[in-house]
């Protein structure tokens, strides 16, 4: 495969999975096109440097037109090929659809707040009650047991 089909197998797929697989329809939306105008400037604007410059470079067979940069036409904008803003785009709108997806079934409904937990939490509690010789029950969830002194009853 090209770097054009590889590219439009990607559009085709991000629309599919946007608008039928996922059902979060942001390619109908306004919000989402004014966003991704912002986003496909900046893309243009580095991606134009990295290829106008020859920085990178592609191959005649791989892409629309030709390997010699020009700042539109022979299938580049602004230096970048036509391909490179296909895979822009189906990075963003999978990113996006995914996200909203994720957010609807409520993955981190509410943040959580305060310092990051151990991982082995239950085992730091394990051995926090028992290395201190005791049945202590242990103290509130991401903290040591209460110990005498610590101006709480053991």
């Amino acid at each position: 495969m090209t770097y054009t089909q590889i590219g439009l197998a990607g559009v085709i797929g991000t629309v599919l999975l946007d608008l039928v697989v996922l059902r979060t329809c942001l390619l109908r939306r306004r919000v989402f096109w004014a966003a991704y105008a912002i986003v496909v400037f900046f893309q243009l604007l580095t991606n134009g440097v990295l290829t106008g410059l020859r920085i990178v470079r592609y191959a005649d067979s791989a892409i629309i037109g030709t390997s010699t940069p020009t700042f539109l036409g022979s299938g580049r904008i602004a230096w970048a090929p036509v391909e490179d803003l296909m895979f822009g785009f189906t990075l963003v709108v999978s990113t996006m659809a995914l996200w909203v997806w994720w957010g609807r079934r409520g993955v981190q409904a509410t943040p959580s707040a305060g310092p990051p937990r151990p991982p082995f939490l239950a085992l730091r509690r394990w051995f926090d009650s028992h290395a201190a010789g005791g049945s202590r029950p242990p103290g509130p969830e991401g903290s040591a047991p209460r110990r005498k002194g610590d101006g709480q009853a053991a």
